[in-house]
């Protein structure tokens, strides 16, 4: 095609050179296709300076601004920019224009409807200030899909959308994805590449067909081809369009011919199309210290990873990576070539993150002779002692402070020494009086809870009991009765679940033992069985199989730990159903001969209580409950009997149950027992010794008394005479 007249005009060739045999369309043509309405608008040639009328787009240009584009390198972008802003009809009727620089941040420099006229425009690209910290162009596009392309930015319904991104690296964050939406949402992305952009990352953003909207140029100073292309593809025809010309580089078209030259940093092949680079890098032609980055005809100056190129734009220095302050260490940081490491201070330890300190806690890792109490510091201790306890010499081990040995005191009587503190007390017989330090004598008959049955007779310091004529003062010190010691029938369920522990099993023994030193046990009197439960259940003797009390006690100090669950629901079925039958020893019910079943348990049970304690009620077993540690009160009164502060007993641990064992009222003389109860002629011989031993016991005891009350007085005279 020949044209009649018009300048000489240059046209970029059908493709810039990429990798090999791979180029891609300008974008210019591209951005032709998308700005101009018609096949061929109405513009004069580029000489004219008019430009060309177009259809309406909203263009955002999307800058790379990281710190690897030079600062001469930017103001090539701001010319790039401009020079394409130049040959477009801008206008808020027409061509709408913004720009987003980015980095490791992305900033709005101007939107779709900032303004309307290209002065203003220009005036913005010149305001801009470059960002110069990383390459996150993913943050970049996922801002203009939620940002730039709005309504309220400018961004027009039924207005083509196109974005130019224009970067000098590899992303440091994903593209693929994000780019993906940003198209599904109409937006037509041409990727620019510059330098060291990589081409798998500007394929993976731009919009389809690759070879229409991705360029790779050697340097920014190759960049401002795209406007001249532009210009070229928007106003004009020429051969260099309409022919196939061969040119490598550049077609420059004249009337009716062409010819072809070479973008700079190249020269043209003898064939008068081709062109070749000018490497000065590989020519020597260059002063760098350490990297020389080739383009046609030129080059820049780069440093190894780990170092900086200084001002002078040839020699380099190491990076202090910790100086640049985006380092996380929560201490110290310590530079070294290509990075940098944490290092905490004394004390403290370094985290699995690698920037974070811990402090050294010695006293939670175990790390010290403490006696009482670890005072941690980072990497350090010191030891302290509970309060009434004295720090010792080796400032480890502590020694409680014993304010009665050293005569800290004012108790009239009796000192008890707390670490670090004290209270008075009294002797037996005494009450201490309300200032907390002297006594007065008591009448222990009318001042306590004696628990006589009959009558209480006082002595200093103690008191005892007697009954009525024709009856006998029972064992415990206290019941008048006609007997001794009521027949039952009693069977012992022990609880030898896991959670009792052996060392606790030995006390549960000793308390069944304990029990059993109250009863009167014989063939004809009281009979004793006891069945051991855990996950099961275990007869270990039944009523009828030993007839003494010395033949159970050691039967129940041979007695094994079962160990394992916590089935009470199980042994009560037990007890019911076999223990109390007249196969095992217990005695017909019309014999009218009391049925007693005494639980003992320290947990809750794995199973249903309710059903068998009840039955076990109703069949006339009188139920004890006594339970420790972590037994449930309402399984405990479930299965006692009313009243239950007669037959519920409960201890906090193991070592008190031996004061439940003495509370524990099983000798009862019912009216209604029918069974062999031996009522002894109080003038017997037998009877008469027995009287006169227990008589001799209570002198015994007044005796100790009035020794105890003498060396008391003596005290008392040696404090008064002190005093003098």
């Amino acid at each position: 095609m020949k044209l009649s007249s018009g300048a000489p005009r240059r046209s970029c060739a059908s493709c810039f050179h990429v990798s090999g045999p791979e180029c891609s369309t300008s974008l210019s043509g591209i951005l032709r296709q998308l700005l101009i309405s018609s096949e061929k608008p109405l513009c004069l040639v580029a000489v004219s300076e008019q430009k060309c009328q177009s259809g309406p787009v909203d263009l955002v240009f999307l800058i790379d601004s990281s710190r690897s584009v030079r600062p001469h390198e930017f103001e090539t972008m701001r010319k790039f920019m401009i020079d394409i802003l130049d040959t477009l009809n801008v206008g808020l009727n027409a061509t709408r224009v913004g720009v987003v620089q980015y980095s490791s941040q992305v900033r709005n420099e101007f939107s779709l409807n900032s303004y309307g006229n290209m002065s203003s425009m220009v005036d913005a690209i010149h305001r801009i200030v470059p960002l110069a910290q990383g390459t996150m162009t993913g943050l970049a596009i996922r801002y203009i899909i939620n940002n730039a392309f709005n309504l309220e930015q400018g961004d027009r319904p039924q207005v083509h959308n196109v974005a130019v991104i224009v970067t000098d690296g590899r992303p440091q964050d994903r593209v693929s994805e994000v780019a993906a939406e940003a198209r599904q949402k109409g937006i037509e992305i041409f990727a620019v590449g510059v330098a060291r952009a990589d081409m798998a990352s500007l394929r993976a953003m731009a919009s389809p067909p690759f070879e229409d909207h991705v360029f790779l140029v050697e340097t920014f100073d190759l960049i401002h081809q795209f406007g001249l292309q532009f210009q070229d593809k928007l106003c004009g025809m020429d051969l260099c369009v309409e022919t196939e010309h061969g040119c490598e580089h550049i077609c420059e078209s004249s009337p009716g011919s062409f010819h072809c030259l070479c973008l700079p940093g190249y020269t043209l092949n003898d064939d008068d199309k081709t062109c070749a680079a000018i490497d000065l890098c590989a020519e020597g032609k260059h002063d760098c210290e350490q990297i020389c980055v080739s383009t046609p005809g030129a080059f820049t100056c780069d440093c190894n990873q780990g170092f900086t190129l200084n001002l002078d734009m040839k020699t380099c220095t190491m990076l202090d990576f910790c100086s640049f302050g985006n380092h996380t260490c929560e201490h110290e940081c310590a530079s070294v070539l290509n990075g940098f490491h944490c290092r905490c201070k004394d004390g403290y330890r370094l985290m699995d993150d690698g920037a974070s300190c811990q402090a050294i806690d010695l006293c939670a890792d175990g790390d010290h002779d403490c006696a009482q109490i670890c005072v941690s510091s980072p990497g350090a201790f010191t030891c302290d002692c509970n309060q009434g306890f004295a720090l010792n010499q080796d400032k480890k081990t502590c020694t409680p402070i014993d304010l009665c040995a050293e005569g800290k005191h004012d108790c009239e009587q009796i000192c008890v020494s707390s670490p670090g503190a004290f209270t008075c007390d009294c002797n037996q017989g005494f009450a201490l009086n309300q200032d907390k330090k002297t006594c007065t004598q008591l009448d222990l008959c009318n001042s306590l809870d004696h628990g006589c049955e009959h009558r209480c007779v006082s002595t200093p310091g103690s008191y005892y009991c007697v009954c009525p004529d024709g009856q006998l003062l029972q064992e415990d010190g206290k019941n008048c009765g006609t007997c001794k010691s009521a027949v039952i029938d009693l069977v012992l369920l022990i609880d030898g679940s896991k959670s009792v522990r052996p060392h606790n099993f030995e006390l549960v023994k000793k308390f069944v033992n304990e029990v059993v030193d109250t009863l009167d046990v014989s063939e004809h009197g009281t009979r004793v069985g006891l069945v051991q439960y855990s996950s099961r259940v275990r007869t270990e003797f039944t009523l009828n199989q030993f007839h003494s009390a010395d033949d159970i006690k050691a039967a129940v100090m041979k007695m094994a730990y079962m160990e394992k669950g916590t089935m009470t629901g199980m042994a009560l079925q037990h007890m019911l159903e076999s223990s109390f039958s007249e196969a095992e020893g217990a005695r017909p019910p019309d014999r009218g001969i009391p049925r007693i079943g005494l639980v003992f348990t320290d947990g809750r049970s794995q199973d249903d209580i309710s059903e068998f304690a009840k039955k076990a009620k109703q069949a006339g077993i009188i139920m004890y409950a006594v339970g420790v540690g972590k037994a449930l009160e309402e399984e405990l009164r479930q299965i006692a009997s009313e009243p239950l502060e007669k037959h519920f007993f409960y201890a906090s641990d193991f070592t008190a149950i031996s004061t439940i064992a003495l509370n524990l009222k099983l000798n009862v003389c019912p009216e209604e027992s029918q069974g062999e109860i031996e009522v002894k002629d109080p003038c017997a011989c037998e009877n008469l010794v027995e009287f006169q031993q227990a008589t001799i016991s209570n002198l015994d005891r007044i005796t100790q008394s009035l020794t105890a009350m003498s060396v008391r007085l003596v005290q008392l005279e040696q404090q008064l005479l002190n005093r003098k």
